[in-house]
């Protein structure tokens, strides 16, 4: 498994693991097995039941192909349907705790998922899937050619590393603190935020590092000056980390 360093334009660095070419192809599989399933239901209950197929059977063939095509849709748009409303994720991608996101550290959004989708069409649908196959064996991002336009890869979401319960960190002696009413706050508290914010980072979940500032602004009576909620809580834990050292 390869890792994937990201620097935000907050000039903080998160790192990744990219989702290896084992992941990926599982999680298309587990998404064919589903694409399959609705062709059962549709085609193989839904038509027969309500008589559908001797309908269509009736008709000239350019309605009916516009008619099959109706159903198509669903599946046909089925990645970058799913993508946008689970946030980089299909339920293949789910199962496999997999999810895409932009290089730059953020979530991506509709555009980029726009993208992946149209060279998905060229380079992953049956007989082309080899193109992106080898496009991902490749790059040592395990990026295939869509990835690549959009600006985007997909990680893998499974802690394979032991997170690090220390709340040390080393600081330069030139450091000036901040925020000195951090000294409310116990060691306890502060690893909970330090393990918070390290599994926000990695999920790129910006919703939570935002509310984990609130709760900090709440209990301690700190103001934030800084300029976001990632940079604030890297503020917090490095002065707590220089009074605690001062004391």
């Amino acid at each position: 498994m390869s890792e994937l360093s990201i620097t935000t334009t907050q000039n903080v660095n998160i790192n990744f693991n990219a989702a290896t070419l084992g992941e990926r192809i599982l999680a298309y599989l587990l998404d064919l097995v589903i694409w399959i399933a609705y062709f059962v239901i549709i085609y193989g209950v839904l038509f027969r039941v309500t008589g559908l197929n001797d309908l269509l059977n009736e008709m000239d063939t350019w309605s009916a192909m516009a008619i099959s095509l109706i159903f198509y849709l669903p599946v046909m748009l089925y990645t970058l349907i799913l993508e946008s409303l689970m946030e980089g994720q299909t339920l293949g991608k789910r199962i496999m705790k997999i999810k895409v996101i932009k290089i730059d550290g953020y979530q991506a959004g509709f555009g980029d998922y726009l993208i992946r989708w149209i060279f998905r069409l060229v380079e992953v649908t049956f007989p082309l899937s080899f193109v992106a196959v080898i496009a991902m064996m490749v790059n040592k991002k395990t990026q295939r050619l869509g990835d690549v336009a959009a600006g985007t890869a997909v990680i893998s979401l499974k802690n394979n590393i032991n997170i690090n319960h220390t709340i040390l960190r080393e600081l330069d002696d030139r450091y000036i603190p901040v925020y000195p009413m951090v000294i409310k706050l116990s060691d306890n508290d502060v690893r909970i935020i330090k393990e918070t914010y390290e599994t926000s980072l990695k999920t790129t979940d910006w919703a939570m590092i935002q509310k984990l500032q609130d709760k900090i602004e709440k209990v301690t009576g700190i103001k934030s000056v800084s300029a976001n909620a990632t940079a604030f809580i890297e503020t917090v834990l490095n002065d707590y980390n220089y009074y605690t050292q001062k004391m």
